[in-house]
This record gives C-alpha cells, sequence and structure tokens, in this order.
C-alpha cells in the first residue's frame, strides 16, 4: 500500500463539485454555543406533537389492512451479537484503558497484511473516512501528552495529532454547556476527507461517505456491546468549532458522527 500524502487528492478534484458538497453539507450544520444560546432554535414543534411524531412505523396504507396476515417477524434474541444494546442516557466519570480502546477500533482494521480491505465495505474501497480517538477523561491512561490519536487502519497503528494537549478543548467542542449526556471518557469522530470521497463518485461520493460511516460506528456499537462498554451515537456538535479542537480544515474535512463512549 502506497503512503500517498492526504492532499495529493487535490489534483484530481473537481472545485464545483467541492464547493457544492460543502454548501449543501452546510445547511445540515448548527451552531451549538453560549453566544448565540438565546437566539437559536431547532423547531417549534409543541412536546405532544412532537411524541406523536417519534417512533412510529411508516406504514404506506395505513387505511388499508393489507399486512401479511399469519406471517410473525421473530426479533433478534438479547444474547444475539447482533443485538446492539441501548444507547446511553448518562455516563459516570469513569475511565477506560488504552487496551480496550485498541479491542474497540480492531473491527476497523485491514483485514491482512497484504489486502486493503477493511472491516466494513467501502464504495471502490476508497475509505474516505477518516477516524479520530479523543481521550475525554483525565482518568485514561492515554499512550502520550496528546488527547487525540488518528487510526491508521492498514499500518495498525495511531498517528498522533500534534498539539491536542488539552482535552478540554475537545470536550468543549463535542458537549455543548449544559449537556445532560454525563461524562463520557472517549470520543470516536468519523470524519469525512472531502477530496478523497469526490474525486471519484464526484457528488454521489457524498453519499456513498455516509453509508461507510453507518457501517463503521454500528460495528463499533456493536464491539461495545462485546467489551461491556457504553456507547450512544451524538450530533450535538458544531462542525467547525470540531475541526478547529481536532486541527483539520473544515472545508475538506466534514464531521460525519461522533460516537460517545464511557462507563
Amino acid at each position: 500500500m502506497k503512503n500517498i500524502p492526504h492532499d495529493y487528492y487535490l489534483k484530481f478534484l473537481d472545485q464545483k463539485v467541492i464547493e457544492d458538497t460543502l454548501e449543501f453539507h452546510n445547511k445540515g450544520n448548527f451552531t451549538i454555543h453560549d453566544c448565540v444560546k438565546n437566539i437559536s432554535l431547532l423547531h417549534n414543534l409543541p412536546p405532544q406533537l412532537l411524541s406523536d411524531l417519534t417512533g412510529n412505523e411508516l406504514q404506506l396504507y395505513p387505511d388499508m389492512d393489507i399486512t401479511t396476515k399469519g406471517v410473525k417477524l421473530e426479533a433478534l434474541e438479547p444474547t444475539s451479537p447482533l443485538h446492539r444494546n441501548q444507547s446511553c442516557d448518562f455516563f459516570d466519570d469513569r475511565d477506560i484503558t488504552f487496551e480496550s480502546i485498541k479491542k474497540l477500533i480492531s473491527p476497523l482494521l485491514s483485514i491482512g497484511e497484504n489486502t486493503h480491505k477493511r472491516g466494513y465495505p467501502s464504495a471502490g474501497a476508497l475509505y474516505s473516512v477518516e477516524i479520530f480517538c479523543c481521550s475525554l477523561s483525565p482518568k485514561n491512561i492515554w499512550p502520550c501528552p496528546e488527547k487525540i490519536l488518528h487510526l491508521l487502519p492498514h499500518s495498525r497503528k495511531f498517528e498522533i495529532m500534534q498539539g491536542s494537549y488539552d482535552a478540554s478543548v475537545i470536550k468543549e467542542a463535542i458537549l455543548p454547556t449544559g449537556s445532560k449526556i454525563g461524562n463520557p471518557s472517549l470520543a470516536i469522530i468519523y470524519v469525512m476527507y472531502m477530496p478523497k470521497t469526490l474525486f471519484k463518485y464526484r457528488y454521489r461520493g457524498y453519499r456513498l461517505a455516509l453509508m461507510e460511516t453507518g457501517s463503521i460506528y454500528m460495528l463499533v456499537d456493536l464491539q461495545c456491546k462485546h467489551l461491556n462498554i457504553k456507547s450512544r451515537q451524538w450530533s450535538g456538535y458544531t462542525d467547525n468549532m470540531l475541526c478547529k479542537a481536532i486541527g483539520l480544515n473544515p472545508t475538506l474535512f466534514f464531521p460525519a458522527c461522533v460516537h460517545l463512549i464511557g462507563g
């Protein structure tokens, strides 16, 4: 496998495609910060209506009783390896050993030394989603003073993100003031690197990268259950603040999801 500099992909990128995708992506972004807490609003839906609209199945013919009568589908047994735990509502302030973190990301590594294949599908084998492990707790025993590590799946190593000494910076970017989620120990951040995402499949590459992100975080979610670790997918962050905390260019790196891990 060749070690290609990440900015080499820019040579093959259509500038209009990246500008259009950035514009669209930003429409799904929102700012969570104290400076706008009195002027920002997500929606105006009353609680009862929101409750009515939540958790429903979508029937295409709700007024017609045309279901497959007599056919009963069986849910997974709780003991099944594919049965995920419920998302954690509150994290206690507990540490996670680095050995547990290594096991947590093991499904994401290359499956062999002589292949680029990893433990999840990727369109065209581009693997355009980058994975960052961020220590959020001072109780964690970390292998270096820096608090953010970038996964290198084929090398089976972590790349140390320079300057990331202060865990409070990344924690503030992920968890807004007043969040009631508790104190997660670790954040795994899935970030789409857009030059790699778009140079081959153009606009469709954005969709494919989101599909890849879902495959990755479901594997991590199931591994959390196997290791008896609590987890929760998290979208309550602002892209630019998150990129700044990691040390990434927000016009090229788009955060897709944060995965909170803890006890």
